[in-house]
């Protein structure tokens, strides 16, 4: 059995904040789905939650940095951090091309699933404060991040060609959940603005409609506004570089995994020579 160690140490207790935190946020998320206003005619989000999400956010990584997370990681997750904000500056999502999540699965991937949710985190807030994109989507676009990161550092153990093609894959599939899941967050506030009462009208949101109505709605209002554009050409950005650059990152990484102190077991770690 291969040496498996967590750059943040994932505790019973911590897995359970985290599994709590990741429900009340997909709670927040689906809520246009699961709520229903029968005769408004104005959409009324609860706002109480989404001041909530920043607060579980906020104790879920306090949990996290419980466990200990010794100096020398926590150097490197400042380091990923502000790599992953500048590459999203740089990238800036510009016709879908988004570079962040490149770096987020490999990271994940090394360090393990708690420095993966961490590093989720505040690469978007770094990101976020960069370019200026603080706004209500941050805490939910910090969430998705963090579950991809999170994500990352569970997947199976394979190296070689096969641990290349897994984390390709995994980019195109994370690729295209963020997409759905960001849309699913401003849909409620958007599509009745921007649609409704035009030609795209039957795109919008409808608080009296039900469940399996307002989920085809949606459903066809992803695929027409980001599935073949967005979406697609973030799954290309991420698949891309992680088949051309992931071979060379992970050995660095594994590298900087080595000489960090860790806590727990480190995914795929290479023992020193």
């Amino acid at each position: 059995m291969s040496d498996r160690r967590h750059a943040v140490r994932l505790s019973p207790r911590s897995a359970f904040v985290i599994g709590l935190a990741s429900a009340g946020g997909l709670l927040m998320l689906l809520w246009p789905l699961l709520l229903q206003q029968p005769g408004e005619a104005v959409v009324r989000p609860p706002f109480v939650f989404l001041l909530l999400l920043p607060v579980v956010m906020a104790v879920c990584l306090a949990e996290l940095a419980e466990g200990g997370i010794d100096a020398r990681v926590l150097a490197v997750l400042g380091v990923l951090s502000a790599v992953n904000a500048v590459l999203r500056a740089v990238s800036a999502g510009t016709a879908g091309v988004e570079l962040v999540f490149f770096l987020l699965i490999l990271a994940g991937r090394v360090f393990g699933p708690g420095f993966g949710f961490v590093l989720g985190c505040t690469s978007l807030f770094a990101s976020a404060l960069l370019t200026a994109g603080v706004g209500p989507w941050l805490p939910y676009q910090m969430l998705v991040s963090a579950w991809i990161g999170l994500g990352a550092g569970l997947l199976p153990h394979v190296r070689g060609r096969a641990e290349v093609v897994l984390l390709a894959a995994y980019g195109v599939v994370s690729a295209y959940l963020y997409g759905l899941l960001l849309n699913l967050q401003g849909w409620p506030l958007l599509a009745g603005v921007t649609v409704a009462g035009h030609d795209g009208g039957e795109l919008a949101f409808d608080p009296s409609a039900s469940l399996g109505a307002n989920l085809a709605t949606f459903l066809r209002y992803t695929l027409v506004t980001s599935t073949g554009s967005y979406d697609t050409m973030r799954a290309l950005t991420a698949a891309l570089a992680v088949c051309v650059l992931g071979p060379a990152v992970l050995t660095t990484l594994r590298r900087a995994a080595r000489r960090a102190t860790v806590t727990g077991t480190l995914p795929d770690a290479v023992p020193p020579g």
